[in-house]
C-alpha cells in the first residue's frame, strides 16, 4: 500500500510526523491550507506516522516535521522542520518539474535521505556524481519583491540543477565576513547593510551536462555585476532583468572555483560532494578544524592573521574571545600536562583573551596544520621561515602562537570544547492560534535552533506560581499567573503550551 501510494501519478508530499511531536502536529494546518490553495489533480498529501511504519523507522524520536516528495515512485526531494513559503515553493517547483516530464519524456533524478538510507553518516548531505559546484544567492532586493520562486525556476529551465537551499537573514559580522575580500571598497559598509536587510536563499547548484564549468556558467547567466551594463549587453540575464542598482543587483554567483569551495564551507559546512577530482581521484570534503591565536598575537596580529585565513581559502564558521582559566588549560591540553613545556604554555593561554576559531573548507585539518608550520619555534624559522608560526614568533617567548587541530577527531572534541551547544527554555503561551504557533516554529527553525526536547501542557496554579516566582513581588503577579493556567481562550483551538528546549551554537 505503502508503495502503490508513492507511485501515484504527480507529485505526492508526504508528511512524515509522529504523533507526540507538536511542531509535527502544528503543521497539519499548514499542509491543509497549502493543498486548498494549489487545487491541482496532478498534486497529492498524504501522511506517514512514522512511529507505525516500518520503512520510516529512522525518523523516530525526531521533533520535526519532514515532508518527503515523491514523483513516479522516485523520491525527487526532502524539506525539514515547519517553514511554510519553503514548503509551497517546493511543492510548485516539484510540480513544474513532473509537468514537463509527463509532457515531454525525460528521466527523473532520484536523491537520496538519510531517514531512508542504511549506514551512520547522517550529517553529510551527498550529491550525484557531479564534478563542480557553485554557490548562488538571491539577494534580499529580489526576496522582498517576491521574485526568489520564479528565478529559481529560470535557473532550473536554464538546466541549474540546485543540490543544497536554505533560507537565510546574514547578521551583520556574517555579511562582513562573507565580503571580507570587498572591505577596501568603498561602498563596503553599503554591502553589508544591504545583505543583512533582509531573508536571503543560499543555493549550491550543478549542472546535469558540462558541470566542469558550472562556475563561469552561472555567471554569463546572472550577466555583468554593474546593471546598467547587464541591460546594455546581457539583457536576457538575471541581473538585466531583476536588478535595479549596482548594490541590489538580485543574485550572487562565485568568482571562481576557490571562491565557490570558500562559500560552500561558510553557508555549508557539512556539505560533501561525492565527485572525483581532476587531480588525485579522491572525493572533495569540506570540514572543519579548530584555530587558536594566542593572547600576545591575539592583541597584536588578529587582523593580519584572520586576512590570511581568508586568502588561505578558509571560511571562519565560528569565533569568539574567552579568557581560559588554568583548569580550563588543563582541561584542554590533558595530554601535555606531564610535559617540560607546559608551565610556559599554562602562562601564555592565561596572560588575556585567546581567538578561537572554527575554520572550514576542504582538507581543512591537514591543511591549516600546513600553514601553521612545525609546533618547535626554531624548527618552523629553520624549515617553514614562511609558516604562521614562524612569521607571529613572539620574541623571547619558547610557546609558539598558534594552534591547529591534530585530526579530525581532536577537530571535533576541539571544537565543542570552545564552542559548546547552549539551551535554553521556550514557551508558546497559550493564547497563540495554531496559525501563530505554525509561524513561531517556523521562525525558530529558520533562525538556525534546534528543538532538543519538546511538552505539551497545561500549567496548573501551583506551576505558574512556581514558573515565574521571580515576579512574586510585582503587581502584575496575580494577573499573569491567572493568565497561564486560565482554561478557556478565544479564538484559540486548545489551552496547551508548547514548553520546548532549543539549542544553539
Amino acid at each position: 500500500q505503502w508503495e502503490e501510494m508513492l507511485a501515484t501519478k504527480g507529485v505526492t508530499v508526504v508528511d512524515v510526523y509522529q504523533q507526540w511531536c507538536g511542531p509535527c502536529r502544528a503543521v497539519v494546518r499548514l499542509l491543509q491550507k497549502i493543498k486548498n490553495e494549489l487545487g491541482d489533480d496532478l498534486l497529492h498529501f498524504a501522511t506517514a506516522e512514522a512511529d507505525s511504519i516500518d520503512a520510516l523507522e529512522k525518523y523516530r524520536g525526531k521533533c520535526e516535521p519532514t515532508f518527503l516528495f515523491y514523483r513516479g515512485g522516485e523520491l525527487g526531494a526532502v524539506l525539514r522542520g515547519a517553514n511554510g513559503p519553503m514548503l509551497q515553493r517546493m511543492i510548485l517547483e516539484e510540480l513544474a518539474k513532473e509537468k514537463l516530464i509527463l509532457e515531454q519524456g525525460g528521466e527523473r533524478k532520484a536523491v537520496k535521505d538519510e531517514g531512508l538510507m542504511d549506514g551512520e553518516n547522517k550529517e553529510e548531505k551527498v550529491t550525484p556524481q557531479l564534478k563542480s559546484y557553485t554557490v548562488a544567492i538571491i539577494k534580499p532586493d529580489a526576496v522582498a519583491h517576491g521574485k526568489a520562486n520564479e528565478i529559481i525556476m529560470k535557473m532550473q529551465d536554464a538546466g541549474f540543477e540546485i543540490l543544497a537551499q536554505e533560507e537565510h537573514t546574514l547578521t551583520e559580522a556574517e555579511a562582513r565576513d562573507f565580503y571580507q575580500h570587498k572591505a577596501a571598497e568603498a561602498y563596503f559598509e553599503d554591502l553589508v547593510q544591504f545583505m543583512s536587510s533582509g531573508p536571503s536563499h543560499i543555493l549550491v547548484l550543478s549542472q546535469t551536462e558540462d558541470s566542469a564549468n558550472i562556475v563561469p556558467a552561472w555567471r554569463e547567466f546572472i550577466g555583468p555585476a554593474d546593471i546598467e551594463e547587464a541591460r546594455r549587453e546581457k539583457p536576457q540575464s538575471l541581473r538585466a532583468q531583476y536588478g535595479t542598482e549596482t548594490l541590489f543587483n538580485a543574485v550572487h554567483g562565485s568568482e571562481d572555483r576557490d571562491q565557490a569551495s570558500r562559500e560552500l564551507a561558510f553557508f555549508f559546512p557539512n556539505f560533501r560532494t561525492a565527485s572525483v577530482t581532476e587531480q588525485d581521484g579522491e572525493e572533495e570534503r569540506v570540514e572543519r578544524t579548530l584555530a587558536l591565536v594566542r593572547p600576545d598575537v591575539a592583541r597584536e596580529n588578529r587582523e593580519e592573521i584572520l586576512t590570511q585565513i581568508h586568502k588561505a581559502g578558509f571560511s571562519v564558521a565560528l569565533q569568539r574571545e574567552v579568557i581560559l582559566t588554568e583548569e580550563q588549560v588543563r582541561q584542554f591540553y590533558f595530554q601535555h600536562v606531564d610535559e617540560d613545556y607546559f608551565p610556559a604554555l599554562l602562562h601564555s593561554m592565561t596572560s588575556g583573551p585567546v581567538l578561537a576559531l572554527a575554520l572550514a573548507r576542504t582538507d581543512a585539518v591537514h591543511h591549516w596544520r600546513n600553514i601553521i608550520g612545525p609546533s618547535d619555534i626554531n624548527k618552523a624559522k629553520e624549515e617553514s621561515p614562511d609558516c604562521l608560526r614562524s612569521q607571529f614568533a613572539v620574541e623571547n617567548e619558547p610557546i609558539n602562537q598558534l594552534h591547529g587541530s591534530a585530526s579530525h577527531e581532536e577537530a571535533e572534541r576541539e571544537i565543542n570544547f570552545f564552542f559548546p551547544k547552549q539551551q535554553t527554555l521556550a514557551v508558546i503561551k497559550p493564547d497563540a492560534t495554531d496559525e501563530q504557533r505554525v509561524k513561531i516554529l517556523e521562525e525558530i527553525y529558520g533562525r538556525g535552533f534546534s528543538v532538543t526536547q519538546l511538552k505539551e501542557t497545561v500549567l496548573s496554579r501551583e506551576m505558574a506560581e512556581e514558573f515565574y516566582k521571580e515576579h512574586r513581588e510585582k503587581p502584575f503577579f496575580s494577573q499573569l499567573v491567572e493568565f497561564m493556567c486560565r482554561l478557556v481562550w478565544e479564538n484559540c483551538s486548545s489551552n496547551v503550551q508548547y514548553l520546548f528546549v532549543i539549542s544553539f551554537r
